[in-house]
């Protein structure tokens, strides 16, 4: 029994260490904090500092299941807040498993750990964790939250429907966990087709806190479902007001743009997705494809060809790759007679799909692209006597 102690009491403490790595290496602890103060910056939408606060709660030797509980919450908001915050979904689980270790016959501690689990896009462990709790305290709000989110990640929506509306009940009667509950309901209508009720729902969310960035994002989803590109925009606005260098929402500005043929406008978001983000392939992408549909070719072989290097150097698996940075940054350098980067280009291409053995989508003659080898041809004509 002591053995066992001592090990949970060892996962307990090596795992908060890698947390805390996790999270920032650099960070240095400032006077105690309190769950006050992280709850305040919870509901004025500040997760980087509810992050801060509830860690040093744990790292204190203070915290109990709201402590875990508010932390592993603004992880998941925060990582759907912004580009580049997937390791903060991987924080949470390692947090939630944490809580677990260390209250293991907590029900609220297993119910948070299915949230992280869902949120970490492993719905099926997610649900038999909420499944078991449901048969043991059937008004567990969160884990009735937690089955309905991950039926419907595995496309069984009637059921999440059904679970989300049982658990919002519940969050209603008990006046806990209300925000979630809308949220879940909103995800089951929008499973169903049903995208008005689903912004409704989200609309009740951000009553609760308005200022929690992914619930816009959502609702701007959902906006355009029904072509409501009026709200859309406004959402990704007022996420922008909340978060004036928010990345994602100029993305999302740029594609909208795009869709609506609004040209100058969605070169001008995607140019600043790239000032703001200058090592995220994807704005990258994006903004080479507009160059290349609106025939500017050589910036469009520039700005390919910064997503193809970032790429490399963010040492992302082949398979994972935007290929059609190669593709696209070949093709603008054939409209420009540019034959040295396209057969360097080229061969960087065929290199990658015989090296991840995909199949081949860009393919020229035994004798090379055309253009270069007219311009051969043309080369040797002109050597001749």
């Amino acid at each position: 029994m002591l053995v066992l102690l001592l090990v949970m009491v060892g996962v307990v403490v090596v795992g908060r260490h890698r947390v805390g790595q996790r999270l920032n290496q650099n960070r240095v602890l400032g006077p105690t904090t309190s769950l006050v103060e992280a709850f305040a910056a919870f509901n004025n939408g500040d997760l980087r500092s509810v992050v801060d606060y509830a860690q040093q709660v744990i790292e204190q030797g203070d915290a109990d299941a709201a402590a875990y509980e508010l932390f592993v919450r603004a992880l998941i908001y925060r990582s759907y807040s912004e580009i580049g915050r997937e390791s903060d979904r991987v924080t949470a689980l390692e947090v939630s498993r944490e809580a677990v270790a260390r209250l293991p016959r907590d029900l609220d501690m297993q119910a948070l750990l299915g949230y992280a689990l869902q949120a970490a896009e492993s719905a099926g462990e997610a649900g038999r964790i909420a499944l078991r709790i449901v048969e043991q305290e059937p008004d567990h709000v969160l884990a009735r939250i937690v089955l309905s989110l991950s039926y419907g990640s595995r496309g069984i929506a009637e059921a999440a429907l059904r679970e989300a509306e049982t658990g919002l009940k519940m969050a209603r009667e008990q006046n806990r966990y209300e925000l979630e509950g809308h949220r879940a309901l909103a995800l089951a209508h929008g499973d169903m087709g049903e995208y008005r009720v689903a912004l409704v729902e989200l609309e009740n969310a951000i009553g609760f806190n308005g200022k929690l960035i992914p619930l816009h994002f959502e609702k701007a989803l959902y906006a355009l479902q029904v072509s409501d590109v009026d709200q859309a925009t406004v959402s990704y606005y007022t996420i922008m007001a909340l978060d004036e260098d928010n990345v994602k929402a100029r993305a999302r500005l740029c594609e909208l743009s795009e869709r609506l043929q609004e040209r100058d406008s969605a070169l001008r978001y995607c140019q600043e997705v790239t000032k703001l983000a200058p090592v995220w392939p994807e704005g990258w992408y994006e903004l080479g494809r507009l160059y290349f549909l609106e025939g500017d070719y050589e910036m469009a072989q520039s700005a390919f060809g910064q997503c193809s290097r970032l790429q490399i150097e963010s040492d992302i698996a082949i398979k994972d790759r935007q290929l059609e940075c190669w593709y696209l940054q070949g093709q603008s350098a054939e409209i420009l007679g540019d034959c040295d980067s396209l057969m360097l280009v080229y061969r960087e291409f065929q290199d990658m799909v015989r090296d991840a053995g995909l199949p081949q989508t860009w393919s020229y003659p035994p004798d090379g692209p055309p253009v270069c080898a007219r311009a051969a041809l043309r080369a040797r004509q002109a050597a001749s006597p």
